[in-house]
């Protein structure tokens, strides 16, 4: 799409920072686009699958398509910065790429492609490497006739057991190599036996006791029992989060109304809700009896039966609870809450077993364990040296608590909805040790948010996921794991442990040379994640990717991921916000585009004139994803809630790559110009017979309101929020059409569901909106920001990230920076780490 002359002034928006210095005469239009590669890389894939061995340019995380297992693991589990992996660290520093990785293990699948196949072990367990324990895979070559088998990543040679053996045939490949999943497919569970339980933790001084002794050896897999916990001060009794929670359990339980039940068949539940002291539920009778605990620095569980029940067996007990909990607290006074002391409760209780802890929590805890107090002056820590402490918790008594849950395999989700300060900078660590969530609904209204926290819960419970979780990394030789990052506690320097571990976490790691790879071969990668489903069986997911190694920096280039390296980058970032300041971080963020961009030139267009900005094509729009990440909430330069930074922190650490990617720069669609065709199913027959419903989505435009006019609607969505802006001079039949209103002054600011309407446009924005929530799998929340008339315009302008806005340049003065600064470098010598500093620059 092309800016009109008549675009609309800049909206309302924050401040940001002016350029200095003499602009070159570059045409705005012409510089390149964030999202034109997306549309393209998206309608490539559309009728054709991706076929996963090494050798051909991945789809985009973007991108919907079916990938065909060929024995390297699909993209959506494992995604690298470059598919071509440098020979050498020389060759590697010279491009400037970090070499990282992008781990998904749990990704959800598309429906068209293949189950992950289950391998049954039997006693003996995958067939594993003797000296590195790699796992079995199709990489692996066969030898002495077929008793021993060479590993790939450490080239050591391992007998196989008897039961195991088959002949080769004469290209050396085992007789039943296609009957094998785990030897032609990349990514595989094996069932494994009794050696791989959970371990019980080393015993601690913990502030919690159960009445049930401490086993003392290995965890028998069982069926993952879930404790909901639940804040009843007065604040979660006014702003009606705790009615909201108590419905949502109802419809996640049983399908009540407009919901439908999806709690898992053979797991149990515990309730207990808190505030200065804790109240813990007898289930095992229709009538739940409470029975109160007041001490809550040595929490102790009083039950021994009737805690953890069958929710099905007892389903008149828990409606009867849920349904009197709100009118049962209603005349509450305490805004008091021990949190701390409830997650401690939850621990005890699920001791020696692991689970789901989730909590529903309104208000800063004030009592027990992690008591928090005082709000920090925030204001006056910004750009100071003591800015890192916003980021750490107050407390360190959340450490312990987050350590103590993940070692017991808990894992902790927080559903949040506070009206005043909550201090996520501490509680949220919890969530992030154990791999659990943080579902963040700040001054919670249910006419707005309870769709949304409905949504949210149905996602927690209906996505893949396993608990007692331990993931390994392994590389093969010539490479190792430098960094991990991501929401999890690091046992080990190689081992992650996750309390919980589901489809929509991710990790990162950051690979580096240990010696020069030989370029007649391939560069590997494995990742383990060993779990226990919610149904009670153990198993290790294993993923293996087989890289080409390459000794010209033009095939690192050329088989590069942008959005693999954005993902990386900006958990990178995140991770560093402890330690460093905001300032600095953005600052680094910008010298590593920098220097990818002089990587490039220097190695591959050295002849070109010096005045000439260099763009590789898989980064041409590197820059505009950096200056995007530089206006995230937690990197922006105006001061924001810590509260807000944290959550966004959490959040960014452990997002899948597209989730990444399209909340640094956010969807936006123009509804007034979509064609008739757009997002209604049509049929058409197939050569076989068959009929097949087709809908095609429109794509997007670029972020910013030089592409905008005032008389249009437009839809902007960055994964947290979707925005609906109305220009001034929108017609009324658009209103109509959309809205059920044909006057933009009787468009209530707080509409927060679109109407279903009988409209063509009613129907394709609705389809937009459906297929958009079956991506991601919950609600967000929805504004209607009416042009120079509502305050949620100026959110909707700061998610123009190509404007001027969020205390940062525009998209445009930023590519001016960018190539200013390699510009000296090529001119005065010198690199951008070292002889030329980024610091001095106007940016």
């Amino acid at each position: 799409m092309q800016a009109h002359s008549n675009h609309i002034p800049q909206p309302p928006h924050s401040a940001g920072t002016d350029y200095k210095g003499l602009r070159p005469r570059i045409d705005p239009l012409q510089i390149p686009s964030p999202i034109e590669s997306i549309a393209f890389d998206q309608h490539g894939w559309q009728d054709k699958a991706y076929m996963t061995l090494p050798g051909s340019h991945a789809p985009l995380c973007t991108s919907d398509f079916v990938a065909v297992d060929q024995g390297n693991a699909s993209p959506k589990f494992i995604r690298m910065s470059t598919w071509n992996m440098p020979s050498t660290s020389k060759l590697a520093s010279a491009c400037h790429i970090p070499l990282a990785a992008v781990l998904q293990p749990f990704a959800d699948l598309d429906p068209r492609e293949e189950p992950i196949p289950l391998i049954e072990t039997g006693t003996a367990g995958p067939p594993r490497c003797e000296r590195c324990r790699s796992y079995i895979n199709p990489w692996c070559t066969w030898v002495a006739g077929g008793v021993k088998w060479k590993c790939n990543l450490c080239e050591q040679e391992t007998e196989v057991s008897s039961e195991y053996f088959c002949n080769l045939d004469a290209n050396l490949m085992r007789l039943d190599h296609l009957q094998r999943p785990e030897l032609n497919k990349g990514t595989v569970d094996f069932a494994v036996p009794e050696e791989y339980w959970a371990q019980q933790p080393p015993p601690t001084l913990s502030k919690s006791f159960s009445m049930d002794p401490q086993p003392s050896v290995a965890r028998k897999p069982e069926t993952m029992n879930y404790f909901f916990a639940l804040d009843v001060s007065s604040d979660a009794v006014i702003s009606g989060f705790l009615y909201a929670a108590c419905e949502s359990l109802q419809r996640m339980l049983y399908g009540v109304e407009d919901g439908y039940a999806c709690f898992p068949p053979e797991s149990r539940i515990a309730i207990l809700t808190f505030d200065q002291t804790l109240h813990f539920h007898d289930l095992s009778s229709d009538m739940a009896s409470m029975l109160v605990v007041s001490d809550i620095d040595e929490v102790f569980v009083p039950l021994q039966r009737g805690l953890f029940v069958n929710p099905v067996e007892r389903r008149t007990s828990i409606e009867g609870l849920l349904k009197a909990l709100p009118r049962r607290f209603t005349n509450v006074t305490t805004r008091d809450s021990a949190l701390g002391s409830a997650i401690y409760a939850g621990l005890a209780s699920l001791a020696g077993r692991g689970g789901h802890l989730v909590v529903f929590q309104s208000t800063r805890p004030s009592l027990g364990p992690g008591a928090l107090h005082d709000q920090p002056k925030e204001a006056d820590l910004y750009d100071t040296d003591k800015e890192k402490t916003l980021h750490q918790p107050r407390d360190k008594a959340w450490l312990r608590i987050g350590t103590e849950c993940a070692e017991e395999g808990v894992g902790v989700s927080l559903f949040l909805g506070p009206n005043s300060f909550m201090d996520i900078g501490s509680v949220g660590v919890v969530a992030s040790l154990t791999g659990g969530e943080i579902f963040f609904l700040p001054r919670f209204e249910p006419v707005r948010d309870a769709r949304v926290l409905d949504s949210q819960l149905q996602r927690l419970m209906r996505r893949w996921q396993g608990y007692n979780c331990t993931m390994r990394i392994r590389t093969s030789k010539g490479l190792r794991i430098s960094n991990h990052y991501g929401n999890f506690y690091k046992r080990s320097p190689t081992d992650l442990d996750f309390g919980i571990f589901d489809a929509d976490k991710a990790i990162s790691v950051e690979l580096e040379h240990t010696g020069t790879l030989d370029p007649r071969g391939y560069a590997h990668i494995q990742c383990a994640l060993l779990y226990t489903t919610v149904s009670g069986k153990r198993r290790v997911r294993v993923c293996n990717l087989a890289m080409v190694i390459v000794q010209l920096a033009q095939n690192v280039f050329q088989y590069a991921d942008m959005e693999a390296l954005v993902c990386h980058l900006a958990r990178e970032a995140m991770s560093q916000l402890t330690s460093q300041k905001m300032s600095t971080v953005r600052e680094d963020l910008t010298e590593k585009c920098s220097s990818l961009l002089l990587g490039y030139r220097d190695q591959c267009a050295a002849g070109t004139r010096a005045t000439q900005l260099i763009l590789p094509e898989a980064f041409k729009a590197l820059p505009a994803f950096i200056l995007a990440l530089q206006k995230s909430k937690p990197l922006k330069a105006r001061q924001v809630s810590s509260d807000v930074q944290n959550y966004e922190i959490h959040r960014i650490i452990s997002m899948s790559a597209r989730t990444t990617i399209y909340h640094l720069y956010p969807q936006l669609l123009a509804l007034h110009d979509l064609d008739d065709s757009t997002a209604i199913p049509f049929y058409t027959e197939g050569s076989d017979g068959t009929v097949k419903e087709t809908i095609t989505y429109p794509f997007c435009m670029r972020a910013s309101h030089q592409y905008m006019e005032a008389s249009g609607i437009y839809l902007i969505d960055n994964e947290e929020m979707m925005v609906f802006w109305v220009g001034s001079s929108v017609s009324p039949q658009l209103l109509q059409d959309l809205f059920g209103v044909d006057d933009i002054m009787t468009l209530s600011p707080r509409t927060h569901q679109l109407p279903n309407l009988n409209t063509t446009l009613s129907n394709q924005v609705r389809n937009i909106l459906a297929h958009r929530f079956e991506q991601r799998g919950r609600l967000v929340r929805m504004y209607v920001a009416r042009q120079n008339l509502d305050g949620i315009e100026i959110e909707f302008s700061d998610m123009l990230v190509e404007d001027r806005n969020n205390g940062a340049m525009s998209y445009f003065d930023y590519l001016t920076i960018v190539h200013q600064q390699i510009l000296t470098v090529l001119k005065q010598g010198g690199t951008l780490g070292g002889g030329v500093s980024l610091r001095g620059s106007p940016w």
